[in-house]
């Protein structure tokens, strides 16, 4: 049968997929929440197209080349989160550019096709198992690469230029979302939470179907949505702050939700370990001027206490350079609080 070549390939990948575990082979949400919560404190991993252009969101790239990375230590990565305390990796598969960082058959935009060569969620996932670390991953749920054409020029929102600006109007590609989520719950092992992005849209598949979805193969996995339509298990609170499930003052971004949806049974919450500053990038590795820039070890750890208290997970991004190594800044910042949480070390003035 003749047809699109990509499109083929994305209905194969729908169509033949492993068979997902069954009703008997899924643990009670409660009990899962409850093995979840015991992970407390883990390593938000943000290394894509933005750790190379000084910005937060990177667009009009066209070559896979532009992600020019010189290394790729994903062991580093796990000895440092494992000193820090920290008991997961949260790694970004897809950013808004739609650069998928493992071997994807659902596009040509993507890691083994840049100059480093490598799948690297597949090398993580070997990390992690080395380490005893669990994995979870971030994923934009729409991107770039499915732009509408049908732009309409008076704008979305009034008196808001974005929403003229047709990068900022990704399209619905339902299919081509299901077959990358697909990939990710089919091909690396146990994932113990995905963190979805919003920030583009559903991607043409809402938020319960999405979620679903990804339990149809990986059941005991939780779903998080940062806003939109509240879903799943797991609230998430972007640059949030710990506090009990349904405590939406402790959510930045999805303070409905929090407030009003019925279905979490767990929180988290994450921040760059970046402090404000001007220019560059939050999540992403920023400008070399910032090389001394960190969060105090008293901040963090005093977040883990309260991510402790109130059962939360914490995922602290930090952003890998562009040889693949996190920043020494944020090994030694880490080295401290791992110190602290061994030691049980109490913070003055509590």
């Amino acid at each position: 049968m003749c047809g699109n070549p990509k499109a083929l390939a994305v209905a194969s990948l729908l169509a033949c997929a492993p068979l997902a575990a069954g009703p008997a082979d899924k643990l009670p949400d409660e009990t899962r929440a409850a093995q979840l919560k015991e992970l407390r404190f883990g390593m938000f991993i943000c290394w894509s197209l933005s750790t190379f252009s000084g910005h937060e969101w990177t667009r009009g790239v066209e070559d896979p080349g532009f992600f020019r990375a010189t290394g790729c230590d994903t062991d580093q990565w796990c000895r440092v989160a494992k000193a820090a305390g920290m008991k997961y990796i949260l790694f970004l598969a897809k950013h808004h550019d739609g650069f998928c960082l493992w071997d994807t058959d659902t596009t040509k935009w993507k890691v083994t096709r840049a100059p480093l060569g490598i799948d690297v969620l597949a090398k993580l996932r070997q990390s992690c198992d080395t380490h005893g670390l669990k994995l979870a991953l971030y994923f934009s749920e729409a991107d770039w690469t499915w732009i509408k054409e049908d732009i309409p020029r008076d704008g979305l929102i009034p008196g808001d230029p974005r929403y003229r600006d047709p990068i900022w109007m990704s399209g619905a590609d339902s299919d081509r979302k299901k077959a990358q989520l697909k990939e990710l719950c089919t091909r690396y092992g146990p994932i113990e939470f995905f963190w979805m992005d919003h920030a583009q849209g559903e991607g043409g598949l809402g938020h319960p179907e999405t979620a679903d979805w990804v339990r149809g193969f990986q059941p005991d996995c939780f779903v998080g949505f940062n806003h939109g339509a509240p879903a799943g298990q797991l609230a998430l609170r972007e640059r949030g702050t710990p506090g009990r499930v349904g405590g939406a003052g402790a959510s930045r971004f999805n303070t409905k939700g929090e407030a009003e949806y019925q279905g979490y049974l767990l929180a988290e919450f994450t921040y760059p370990i970046l402090p404000e500053h001007v220019g560059g990038a939050d999540w992403f590795y920023s400008l070399s001027e910032h090389d001394t820039l960190c969060h105090s070890p008293e901040k963090i750890y005093r977040d883990y206490l309260g991510a402790v208290e109130h059962g939360n997970l914490f995922s602290l991004n930090v952003g890998p350079d562009p040889a693949g190594k996190i920043r020494d800044i944020d090994v030694k910042t880490l080295m401290q609080v791992g110190e602290w949480i061994r030691s049980g070390h109490a913070l003055a003035g509590e």
